[in-house]
C-alpha cells in the first residue's frame, strides 16, 4: 500500500520568475470557483480566474494575487503557471497607483504601436495589487 505524501512541493512561474516552495496547504482561485489543495489530493488540471492564492507552511501563512493562468495539482506537487503572481507582502500602493496610469496611458494610444498584451498584463496587476491592498485594511 503506498504511503500518502505528507507535503506538497509548490512550483509557481510567472514570465518574470520561478519560484519552488515545499508547503502544507495550497489555495487558489480556479475558474469554476476557489479550492484547496491538501498532501495526497486526486490530480486534476484548471484553468485560474483572477483572484487570491495562498500556501501555508505549518502555521506561516502566504498571501498572493494571481492571474491568467493553469494550476496542475498531483498528490504529491501543484503547479502554477500564472502571467501574474505576485505576494500580497510586496505589494506598494504607490508604485500600484502608478502602474494603473502607466497601463491606462498606453492603452489609451489606441492607433499607435502598442503591445496590448504587456498592457492588458500590467492593468491585471495593478488591479490585483489595489484590491489586495484594499483586502489587507490599507484602502487605496
Amino acid at each position: 500500500m503506498a504511503t500518502l505524501p505528507t507535503k506538497l512541493t509548490l512550483h509557481i512561474v510567472t514570465p518574470d520568475r520561478s519560484q519552488t516552495v515545499d508547503v502544507d496547504e495550497v489555495s487558489l482561485p480556479g475558474s469554476e470557483g476557489d479550492f484547496g489543495v491538501l498532501p495526497g489530493h486526486t490530480p486534476f488540471f484548471t484553468s485560474l480566474r483572477t483572484g487570491p492564492m495562498s500556501y501555508r507552511q505549518g502555521t506561516a501563512r502566504t498571501a498572493m494575487v494571481v492571474s491568467i493562468g493553469f494550476a496542475e495539482v498531483l498528490p504529491d506537487r501543484v503547479s502554477v503557471i500564472a502571467q501574474v503572481a505576485d505576494t500580497v507582502d510586496g505589494l506598494d500602493e504607490e508604485r500600484a497607483r502608478a502602474g494603473m496610469t502607466r497601463a491606462e496611458e498606453m492603452m489609451a494610444d489606441v492607433p499607435h504601436d502598442i503591445d496590448f498584451e504587456r498592457a492588458r498584463v500590467a492593468l491585471l496587476r495593478t488591479l490585483q495589487q489595489m484590491q489586495a491592498e484594499t483586502r489587507r485594511g490599507g484602502g487605496l
